[in-house]
Parts: C-alpha cells; sequence; structure tokens
C-alpha cells in the first residue's frame, strides 16, 4: 500500500502540479492557438485542393495529387524541420512560429483535402445535373448546391483532423515552440518529478475528449438525418 501512495505520489504530485499548472496552461493555449490557426489554413487549402482535383483539370489536378500524396505519405515531423531547418538553404527563413503553422497547415490540408474530395463525390450527380439544367455554371452549382452539403457531411472527420492536429502539434517542440508538452518537459526538468507530464497528459485529455464526444454526436445526427 505505501507503494502504491508513493507511486502516487511521484507521478501525481498535487503540489508539483500546483505550481507547475500555469506555465502548464499557458503551453495548453499555444497548443489551441497554434492548432486552430494550422485548421483554419489546412481547410482552406484542402478545400482548394478537392475542388480542383474533382474538376478534373489534368495538370492542376496532378499537381494537387502530388502535394497530397508528398504530405500524407511522409512524417510530420520531418516536414517541420524541413520548414524549419531547410528551407533557409532557398533563402527563405521563417520564425519558429510561423514555420510551425505552415507545416502544420500544409500537412492537414493534404488530409483536408481527401475529407472535402470524398464529400463532394458523395454527392448525388444528379444535383449538380439539375444544378446545370436551370442555368447556374459549374462554379455556381459548387458554391450554392455541392459544397453547402459537403460542409455538413464532412464535419465530423473534419473535427477528427482537428483533434489529431491538436495531438500533432506536439512535434513542434523540436523547433523550441513551448507548446504543452514541450512546457511540461521543462517543468519536469526543473522540478525533478515527472507529475508535470501527468497533468499534460489529462490537459490533452480536457482538450480532446469533448470534440471527440461532438464527433460522435454529430455522426450519430448525420446517420438519422440520411435514414
Amino acid at each position: 500500500m505505501q507503494g502504491l501512495i508513493d507511486l502516487v505520489d511521484k507521478y501525481f504530485s498535487i503540489s508539483v502540479i500546483r505550481e507547475v499548472l500555469p506555465f502548464l496552461l499557458k503551453g495548453a493555449l499555444l497548443t489551441i492557438i497554434f492548432s486552430a490557426a494550422s485548421e483554419f489554413f489546412g481547410i482552406i487549402l484542402g478545400l482548394v485542393s478537392s475542388i480542383v482535383r474533382v474538376t478534373r483539370t489534368k495538370v492542376l489536378s496532378q499537381l494537387m495529387i502530388v502535394y497530397v500524396d508528398l504530405f500524407r505519405g511522409t512524417p510530420l515531423l520531418m516536414q517541420i524541420i524541413f520548414v524549419y531547418y531547410a528551407l533557409p538553404y532557398l533563402g527563405i527563413n521563417l520564425p519558429a512560429p510561423v514555420a510551425g503553422i505552415v507545416a502544420l497547415s500544409l500537412n492537414s490540408g493534404a488530409y483536408v483535402s481527401e475529407i472535402f474530395r470524398a464529400g463532394i463525390e458523395s454527392i448525388e450527380k444528379g444535383q449538380m445535373e439539375a444544378a446545370r439544367s436551370l442555368g447556374m455554371s459549374y462554379a455556381q452549382a459548387m458554391r450554392y448546391i455541392i459544397i453547402p452539403q459537403t460542409v455538413k457531411r464532412v464535419l465530423p472527420p473534419l473535427t477528427n483532423e482537428f483533434v489529431a492536429l491538436i495531438k500533432d502539434s506536439s512535434l513542434l517542440s523540436v523547433i523550441a515552440i513551448s507548446e504543452l508538452l514541450r512546457t511540461a518537459r521543462e517543468m519536469m526538468t526543473w522540478k525533478l518529478n515527472p507529475s508535470s507530464l501527468t497533468a499534460a497528459a489529462l490537459i490533452y485529455l480536457i482538450i480532446t475528449l469533448p470534440l471527440t464526444r461532438l464527433v460522435n454526436r454529430m455522426e450519430g445526427k448525420l446517420k438519422r438525418g440520411e435514414s
């Protein structure tokens, strides 16, 4: 019993957590900011990429396929390191925060592109044909008919992508961004106690679990709406 008490005190020391919590919360705020900004740009990039792909403009479509395959097929950690450490050799020097958002946005955009493409292709082809028969251009049909329906269908996977991005943002610690994980590691070194990592894990759960539950509810409503 005493051994269990010692183990809990070592990995979940209330006194240590109380002392490091303000720093962890600042790190969590940075995590949310970086994730939200990257998801915003990723959605824009992914939507544009998916529309280009479904229009089947050969050259542009192939370029988007290369982009998606490249960023889905290589590790995010390598992409972050490349943007921050390799681009300066081309004369492109980005501050760490900007490099972090660029890398996360490009990575997220590749996954979002697949989500939107699948969503667009799930819309019945007859709706596009009906819109065109009413005199709408292809762009108008996409804007007013196809995309609004697609957005509704892809909200659950987009939220899942945001949850994944929150966790993946921990990789930004390699370019000295003091997000939640890096802050927790610094606090662990400072206090010589791993309780900060335990607290960081709980904070990640507090951030991501409500979003996961939201995804489940949205998927349930979507299934009921389609039945």
